[in-house]
C-alpha cells in the first residue's frame, strides 16, 4: 500500500513538473500577422469570404443584381500591357476584376498568387468585342481571338481595394 501511494505520489510530481516545462511567459509568445501589399483603397482583411462562399453569392445573382462583398481567391490571369485587370479562380468558373474609376494597377506577375478583393460582384453579358480585347490584352493568339464568336454570362467585379500578401511574421507579444 505504501509503494502504491509513493507511485501515485511520484506521478502527481512528475505530471505537475511537465506542466510546468510547457508553460511559456506572455512575452516570448509568438503572434503571426499577415502583411500585404495594399491597391486602391485601403482595405482590411477582416470578413472575407471564402472561395465557396463567393460562388454561392454569384450563383443566386441575376443579370443587373450587384452585391457588395470582399473575398479571396487565386489569380488565374493579370493583363499583360498595364495589368488592368485580373481573372480569380472561381472553381469551374472566373471573376473578371477590374479596378474601380480605373484607378489603380495590378503587378503582371501575380498569377498563382492568392489576393483579397473588396468591391461590388456582378453578373454581365460580355460582348464579343469586349471578350477579344480582353483576350489580346492576355496574349492570346491571333486564332484564338478569333474563335471568340458569342456574347458569354460573366462573372464581373469592381475592386475599390486589393491585398496581395507578402510575408507572415512572427512578433514576441509585448506586455
Amino acid at each position: 500500500m505504501k509503494h502504491l501511494l509513493f507511485i501515485a505520489t511520484f506521478a502527481l510530481l512528475i505530471g505537475c513538473n511537465e506542466n510546468k516545462k510547457q508553460e511559456v511567459p506572455l512575452n516570448e509568445v509568438e503572434e503571426t500577422a499577415m502583411t500585404y501589399d495594399t491597391f486602391g483603397e485601403k482595405i482590411s482583411d477582416d470578413g472575407v469570404l471564402s472561395k465557396s462562399e463567393i460562388i454561392e453569392k454569384y450563383n443566386s445573382l441575376q443579370l443587373g443584381d450587384t452585391v457588395a462583398v470582399k473575398f479571396s481567391s487565386e489569380v488565374k490571369e493579370v493583363c499583360q500591357n498595364k495589368g488592368c485587370w485580373m481573372r480569380l479562380d472561381l472553381g469551374e468558373n472566373e471573376a473578371m476584376v477590374k479596378f474601380k474609376d480605373y484607378g489603380f494597377f495590378m503587378p503582371k506577375d501575380i498569377a498563382g498568387q492568392e489576393v483579397i478583393v473588396d468591391g461590388v460582384a456582378f453578373v454581365e453579358e460580355m460582348s464579343v468585342e469586349d471578350q477579344r480585347h480582353f483576350a489580346e490584352d492576355a496574349g492570346k493568339t491571333k486564332e484564338e481571338i478569333e474563335a471568340i464568336t458569342e456574347p458569354k454570362r460573366t462573372l464581373s467585379f469592381i475592386s475599390s481595394g486589393v491585398l496581395i500578401p507578402t510575408t507572415v511574421t512572427g512578433e514576441a507579444e509585448k506586455q
